[in-house]
């Protein structure tokens, strides 16, 4: 009968014994409706034995005895065969079945038993009946299983890639129109819905993770998918459609446009090209992932002309009638299918889909012809149009719903009907994909089967066309951030697909007529010339385009890139009465932007683009010009112009030949824009950029080094000017680089010294150092930046900044002049009691150590200074101790005469010190113990010890500390335990 059991055996392995299995299959109508195996495999697909089984018997039916069903045997057996039958049957299996064989032999006997209400007895190898529902065996529970399994993974371990090829199991089942596909995707729906992560990340407001963002897009194209299924019953449609309403009204249903409305919600719904439609975006309906399909439910097939193009090739209007049925055909008689462009695609995916090839082909032809005649007509209207549009500058006209990153991927769809049908099977494809390394398609023209005249046409050459159709329509950018996510992303997919077609003759013709179609577009292109403020760039594809383009048509290529590399969205601000964009209108953060959340990606985008395009151009000066014009007129981003100047540099510098000096400009000139923009901005890669700058100017040659010392104060800041620029020019290093001769050097030298003393008038406080050092060749020069710093000295600079050029005097042999600057410094400074670890304190020891080197009369001169801005103790004993270690004048000015005597602390200027000196131990002392803490007392002793040496310097000196002690044992006397430490160590 239907009923196919057998014994299978696994050969042994290294590590496994050889095992044998029992198998049973059910099939019926060349379906296998159930499967038993002795192994225990839980999978939704067949086990091995299930399969070597089935094939076994397709393989070698003459080695499979057929036999009749069971029923049709005991039917023929008499009472007593029938008897042993049964008898042998139980004796067989006794253990399971004995209980079974009792329950039945007692309700058969029973008069009034269920069993014997019915006539005759079910038989299991029997088949169907042919009213009864045939399908093939799916186990369920497992695909339950399975699903909730990938699902807790949350996209990790390949789960996500697990999930896809359940995806495509079911897209294989549709195509084989085997009706569990329908069943399964609802038990993986289920699952999905079932997912305890939606409503945390409701709860949250977060937006789902982006892989399992895809994974509910394929979910909801599948069921537009289903339900679009041309061949399915009335019942089945509404079945489905109680289903997709039930599980779009559960509130953690994701939505279409990505979020759980924390983003303003999205224009989906198809829209006219009007402006009318200034509805508040906050009524819109919620729109669901499977809003779509539930919306496929209202779509039917019985569409008399749509029926006629699906199902014949050489379907035209007759001759006589082409006017007056001008809406569905052409004028050379091919038939048109005026549907909003998305849901036609999505009827091209589901006869695809549903293994209607041929089919979708024809549809998807007429879908062409519809856009190639909206094309014309869009240009005509544009015509009428232009001029007023023009002087506008902008337009109002756009899309609201674009066609790439949209939900149903219409573009996608059609490009990848007409490439299937022009795909050449390769004989060993099958090895390959296994290998993992798959190559890409091959394909050939096909030419397009057609009614009326030959067109020439062939599917290969319409899908290019339309994929560049698709992709150059203006188009808003959608709100939120997944959707404009998905935008880049679809468009990357096409390009990618795009990129897999080798351009010959016939395809580049085809490239050229609609990159001239996109150009004059006018606002249907977003190659045209007016577009709307917010239309999604066109980068990426220009990028394409232009690379597509180049080695045919350089003209037209570079045409089209320059024209791409606009963002309005960055260049104006909106006007106040743009009603034709309502939900950007009720905007939650008012910013100068509609919230574009991949600005970044698309600059960077436009940056490729200029890249691309420099790169081409190199050694074309007039190219690189208009290229160099384009970017300082569009790019906005200072980090993205420095990119473009750094890869202008890299192109323009191979290490295997010689520079190119028009590029290399080009990248210098971009370079100094970029030091333009950032100059007033903090940026932390402005020396970085400083130093690139150089580098650059260095390769073009020694013009470029003097016109950038020359006009320094435009891209740099005086401190970078005298630091980095004049200082990297002067180095050896660059010199070297240069092979420059003594005029040239000198040239160099000068701009420098130039550069120098207009950054020290400029910022002394910052340049003076450097101007110093630049210019000390030159005595002249090296003369006016000195008297620039004694000038700025006593406004504008700190201590810090003179006592470091005061050390640079002394370094460079100028004594007097670096005192005179430490002089001038200790005017600015001011040390409190409690500073004795000032950063400060080496610089004063230093000038103190100066003065005394160059005589008694720099000493005094800076002794009242120090005075008057030291005041801690420590500091000025240790100056004092100093001063008194050796005899004055030692530096050995020329012409004056040292008497090579130690200073006594008695006589000026040492006395005014010893006086300062003692009165800060004093007043110190009385300070630390107003707050002192018991675990400072043995520190505070050490303290005291080294004030009485300072005392003992003076010739009352041990008569004044011991008042001083008396004075605060008598004022402390409340510190008893201080105080007896005091008598202790002082008497």
């Amino acid at each position: 009968g239907f009923h196919l059991s057998g014994t299978v055996t696994e050969p042994a392995t290294a590590t496994e014994p050889e095992m044998t299995y029992k198998v049973a299959i059910s099939f019926d109508r060349c379906k296998i409706t159930s499967v038993t195996c002795g192994c225990g495999n839980k999978d939704i697909f067949y086990c091995a034995h299930v399969v070597a089984l089935s094939l076994y018997r397709i393989r070698k039916p003459d080695q499979v005895k057929l036999r009749l069903p069971i029923s049709e045997t005991l039917f023929q057996m008499n009472r007593d065969q029938l008897q042993k039958f049964v008898q042998y049957l139980i004796t067989a299996h006794h253990t399971e079945v004995l209980p079974t064989a009792q329950k039945l032999a007692d309700e058969i006997l029973s008069s009034n038993s269920e069993i014997n209400q019915v006539h005759g007895a079910p038989d299991p190898t029997a088949g169907a009946s042919i009213d009864d529902e045939n399908c093939w065996h799916l186990d369920e529970e497992q695909v339950r299983e399975q699903v909730k399994l990938f699902l807790s993974q949350g996209g990790y371990y390949g789960s996500g890639k697990q999930l896809n090829s359940m995806f495509a199991k079911v897209r294989e089942m549709l195509r084989m129109r085997d009706s569990n596909g329908a069943r399964m995707l609802t038990l993986i729906t289920e699952q999905f819905m079932a997912d305890p992560r939606l409503s945390l990340w409701r709860q949250q407001g977060t937006g789902i993770t982006e892989k399992c963002r895809q994974l509910w897009d394929e979910l909801g194209a599948l069921w537009v998918c289903v339900v679009l299924n041309p061949h399915c019953k009335l019942e089945e449609k509404s079945c489905w459609l109680r289903q997709l309403r039930k599980w779009g009204e559960m509130d953690v249903c994701p939505l279409e446009d990505g979020n759980y409305g924390n983003e303003l919600p999205n224009i989906t719904n198809a829209l006219t090209q009007s402006s009318g439609h200034s509805q508040d975006s906050l009524a819109r309906p919620r729109r669901t992932v499977f809003t779509r399909a539930i919306e496929g439910c209202d779509l039917h097939w019985q569409d008399s002309h749509l029926q006629r193009i699906i199902s014949s090739d050489f379907y035209v209007s007759p001759s006589y009638q082409r006017e007056g049925e001008s809406l569905l055909f052409n004028s050379q008689g091919q038939p048109l299918w005026l549907e909003h462009v998305p849901t036609a695609c999505a009827r091209v995916d589901a006869l695809r889909s549903h293994g209607y090839p041929r089919e979708a082909l024809r549809l998807t032809v007429a879908i062409i012809n519809t856009l190639r005649l909206q094309q014309q007509r869009q240009l005509e209207i544009y015509k009428h149009q232009k001029k007023e549009l023009l002087q506008r500058g902008a337009t109002t006209i756009t899309n609201l719903e674009g066609w790439v990153g949209h939900p149903l991927n219409p573009i996608g769809c059609l490009f990848l009907t007409l490439t299937e049908a022009c795909r050449l099977e390769e004989e060993n494809c099958l090895e390959i994909s296994d290998a993992g390394d798959s190559k890409p398609p091959v394909y050939q023209h096909v030419p397009v089967v057609t009614g009326s005249q030959d067109s020439g046409e062939s599917y290969l050459s319409l899908a290019l066309e339309v994929a560049l159709m698709g992709m150059g329509q203006q188009r808003v950018m959608p709100e939120g951030l997944y959707a404009q996510d998905k935008v880049c992303r679809n468009e990357e997919q096409i390009i990618a697909r795009l990129q897999d077609l080798e351009l010959d003759p016939v395809l580049v013709q085809t490239l050229r007529k609609q990159c001239i179609l996109l150009l004059e577009g006018g606002p249907f292109s977003g190659l045209g010339e007016v577009i709307h403020r917010e239309s999604v760039p066109m980068h990426t594809f220009a990028k394409y385009l232009f690379s597509a383009l180049l080695p045919h048509d350089a003209d037209l290529a570079y045409k089209l890139a320059l024209r791409a590399m606009r963002l309005p969205v960055l260049e104006t601000t909106a006007p106040s009465g743009d009603v034709t964009h309502p939900h950007h209108l009720v905007s939650v953060v008012p910013s100068r932007y509609p919230r574009w959340f991949t600005l970044g990606h698309l600059e960077s985008q436009q940056c490729e683009l200029a890249s691309t395009m420099l790169t081409a151009a190199k050694g074309d000066m007039l190219r690189l010009r208009t290229v160099l014009e384009a970017i300082q007129k569009n790019i906005h981003s200072s980090s993205l112009i420095f990119k473009l100047a750094q890869d202008a540099f890299k192109i323009a510098t191979p290490a295997d030949s010689n520079s190119d000096t028009t590029l290399l400009n080009v990248a210098l000139e971009l370079g100094l824009q970029v030091m333009r923009m950032t100059l007033s901005t903090l940026n932390w890669r402005r020396r970085e950029m400083v130093r690139w700058l150089v580098t650059c100017a260095t390769e073009v040659g020694g013009r470029a080094l003097v016109s950038i010392l020359q006009t320094w104060y435009s891209p740099s800041t005086p401190t970078e000017a005298t630091s980095i620029v004049a200082a990297t020019v002067m180095s050896h290093n660059t010199i070297l680089r240069l092979s420059l001769d003594y005029p040239q050097r000198e040239e160099l030298a000068s701009c420098a010294r130039t550069l120098a003393l207009q950054c020290a008038m400029k910022d002394p406080q910052n340049c003076a150092l450097s101007a110093l050092t630049l210019c000390e060749k030159d005595h002249i020069a090296f003369e006016t930046a000195y008297q620039i710093v004694i000038d700025a000295a006593s406004t504008g600079m700190t201590y810090t900044q003179l006592f470091t050029i005061a050390r640079y005097m002394e370094h460079r042999g100028y004594p007097l002049r670096a005192f005179k600057l430490a002089s001038l410094a200790m005017t600015h400074l001011n040390l409190a009691y409690n500073q004795d670890t000032h950063p400060a304190i080496n610089d004063v020891l230093w000038a103190c150590a100066l003065s005394h080197s160059l005589g008694k009369n720099e000493l005094a001169a800076i002794i009242p200074l120090v005075v008057k801005s030291v005041h801690c103790a420590t500091v000025l004993s240790d100056i004092l101790r100093r001063c008194t270690m050796t005899a004055p004048g030692l530096a050995g000015i020329p012409g004056r005469r040292n008497s090579g005597k130690l200073m006594s602390t008695d006589k000026a200027p040492l006395r005014q010190l010893l006086d300062a000196t003692i009165s800060a131990y004093i007043n110190t002392t009385h300070s630390r113990l107003t707050h002192i803490s018991p675990r400072h007392y043995g520190e505070f002793i050490e303290f005291l010890s080294k004030a009485r040496e300072t005392f003992l310097l003076a010739q009352d000196g041990h008569i004044q500390f011991a008042q001083f002690i008396d004075n605060l044992k008598q004022i402390y006397k409340g510190k008893k335990k201080l105080m007896l430490l005091v008598r202790e160590r002082f008497g």
